[in-house]
């Protein structure tokens, strides 16, 4: 991936040093610490996965506990909301508690979600099973996507980062369709029973290979207001919105754009859906590879074949190599947005990293509350394909704002 215009330093220029009371990262990664990234690398994908689940199980839901598809949609948005507000919520409470047992904590809140879930008598109880896998969701990823620095050495730090935030594409590769078959096969509630063992045993695994964590200081909640008057947090913070938006507002829509711009049927739709998160698992080590030497160029180059994709696909005519070739791309370039976006926070704030990571998440969650909100408004004031254009164009934003903190941070 050539990029002349990108900053070379390495991860270890980023990496927080550690408190007085911390044990430094290990000089060598050895296999017991690759077992602790990839458990938070579990993890991510159990609660990316449950919170995704209703997507692939509407209509059973809905026929089952008697309310309309329309209705049991709006069971994905308690999750959505409520993660964005435990992210920093969680980390205040925790204090001092090893980072070890919270992670735990959190996965015995999805345990007993998915529990409730799965024995729901009605969709008032479902929502507040939600609820706590919202809780689950902000907890999780806010300090899951802290530990790489104190579990491997700095310059295996943006690879570690790759393999958690790979949990996330395999959730949607992998956790969605199987959650769906199993619906299909033996009824939804079996499908959230699956997710709640899925979550026993990872929580497990959690307390047997994950070291003692202990935390380096309690968070305040006037440091995660102080870290967003940080210029480079501020201005991160602003380009993780704008293409996190941008790709939620044009994605939430990609089954009537490939339906209506490409004029495809479920089967092809299905098997390029399939492509494109397998791109998306690709995308996230590729871009673990070039984070430590090059965190905004990747960023930038991220965003910016993101842009590209989407307005390939708004100009690729019915059923042509364009919208294969747009679809791939897409994946492969959002599969790296996130270790991009989440390695220029820890560069903005090496001295708060869980800090950081809980403005990622709130961040990451408003993003997608607020790109779906614009796309939708932009799907019935102009038209469907219009969102490819204005998720592009948000990307795009993202990826002259990651060109610029590299030249001045080279300057």
């Amino acid at each position: 991936m050539p990029n002349p215009v990108v900053d070379t330093d390495s991860t270890a220029a980023s990496a927080p040093d550690p408190g007085p009371h911390d044990e430094p990262a290990p000089e060598t990664a050895g296999a017991r610490s690759w077992l602790a990234v990839t458990t938070i690398a579990a993890g991510t994908f159990t609660v990316v996965g449950t919170e995704m689940l209703p997507v692939g199980l509407l209509t059973p839901i809905s026929q089952g506990l008697h309310v309309s598809e329309g209705t049991t949609g709006l069971a994905m948005t308690p999750a959505a909301v409520v993660a964005g507000l435990a992210a920093p919520l969680v980390l205040v409470a925790a204090g001092r508690v090893d980072r070890r047992i919270v992670l735990a904590a959190m996965m015995l809140v999805l345990l007993a979600a998915n529990t409730i879930s799965a024995l729901a008598p009605n969709f008032a109880t479902l929502l507040v099973a939600r609820l706590l896998v919202g809780a689950a969701i902000g907890g999780f990823w806010a300090i899951g996507a802290s530990l790489p620095v104190r579990l491997v050495p700095a310059r295996s730090v943006g690879r570690a980062a790759a393999v958690i935030f790979g949990g996330v594409s395999m959730a949607s590769v992998i956790a969605v369709p199987i959650g769906t078959m199993i619906g299909e096969w033996a009824g939804w509630r079996v499908a959230f029973a699956v997710m709640a063992g899925l979550a026993a045993l990872v929580l497990i695994v959690l307390l047997v290979l994950l070291p003692p964590l202990p935390a380096e200081r309690a968070v305040r909640p006037r440091e995660l207001g102080a870290l967003l008057g940080r210029r480079t947090v501020l201005i991160g913070t602003a380009g993780l919105v704008l293409v996190v938006a941008g790709h939620f507002g044009a994605y939430t829509y990609i089954r009537p754009i490939l339906e209506q711009v490409g004029d495809l049927g479920p089967g092809p739709i299905g098997g390029l859906l399939f492509g494109y998160g397998v791109a998306g698992v690709l995308g996230n080590f590729v871009a673990g590879a070039y984070i430590g030497r090059a965190a905004y160029g990747t960023l930038a180059v991220a965003a910016g074949l993101l842009a590209c994709s989407m307005v390939l696909l708004a100009l690729s005519g019915p059923r042509t190599p364009g919208t294969v070739t747009a679809m791939l791309v897409w994946g492969l370039a959002y599969g790296a947005v996130p270790v991009g976006l989440q390695a220029w926070m820890s560069r903005s704030a090496p001295d708060a990293p869980e800090a950081a990571s809980a403005v990622f998440v709130t961040g990451f969650q408003v993003a997608i509350a607020l790109g779906s909100l614009l796309g939708g408004i932009t799907v019935d004031a102009v038209a469907t394909s219009a969102v490819l254009w204005f998720g592009g164009a948000l990307a795009a934003a993202t990826t002259l704002l990651a060109l610029t903190a590299a030249r001045r941070e080279r300057g």
